[in-house]
């Protein structure tokens, strides 16, 4: 969803599936990002840039989480960029990459610890959301309901079934 008819700083709300779409202002001017909320205190985006910090800070977001390794894809900036520009404004960075499809329990371990310990709300971004997503769901499972992690990823536009139905098989071997 688009709506470039926003004013820095206002958020539009597609009431469909609760995706965000943010206009902030940057240090080129305006730009519109993608911020899918799955609880109040966390979302997901696809990738960010270093002018984008500002917007987010001025959406109110107090950390960014980047699980996406520097490298993955040809003209991806680096993370040590963005996080150059989020400190710079004094929002905290937390670099827990995530090779595509592949968890580890260390990872999952770290990504907890960071929902824990970095000031909220936090984003975490990746290349399209879905590796974020998936550790959100990770970390939450047994503490949430299978249905509630199913909703809320589903309501920022994430299908984690098929993650959710591998957790629940493991569960009870």
């Amino acid at each position: 969803m688009v709506n470039t008819a926003l004013n820095s700083g206002q958020r539009a709300i597609d009431p469909q599936a609760r995706i965000v779409a943010y206009q902030g202002r940057t240090s080129r001017g305006y730009r519109n990002m993608d911020l899918r909320p799955i609880t109040d205190g966390f979302a997901v985006a696809p990738q960010i840039l270093p002018e984008d910090v500002i917007a987010i800070r001025d959406a109110g977001y107090h950390s960014i989480i980047c699980n996406r390794p520097d490298g993955e894809e040809y003209g991806q900036c680096s993370h040590s960029e963005i996080e150059t520009a989020a400190r710079e404004i004094g929002l905290e960075f937390k670099m827990l990459p995530i090779q595509s499809g592949i968890v580890t329990e260390n990872a999952a371990a770290e990504f907890q610890d960071a929902l824990q310990t970095l000031p909220g709300p936090i984003l975490a971004y990746c290349r399209s959301g879905t590796r974020c997503t998936m550790l959100w769901s990770i970390v939450k499972f047994g503490e949430l309901p299978p249905e509630v992690i199913l909703q809320k990823t589903a309501e920022a536009g994430y299908d984690m079934s098929g993650l959710v139905a591998q957790l629940q098989e493991m569960q009870n071997q």
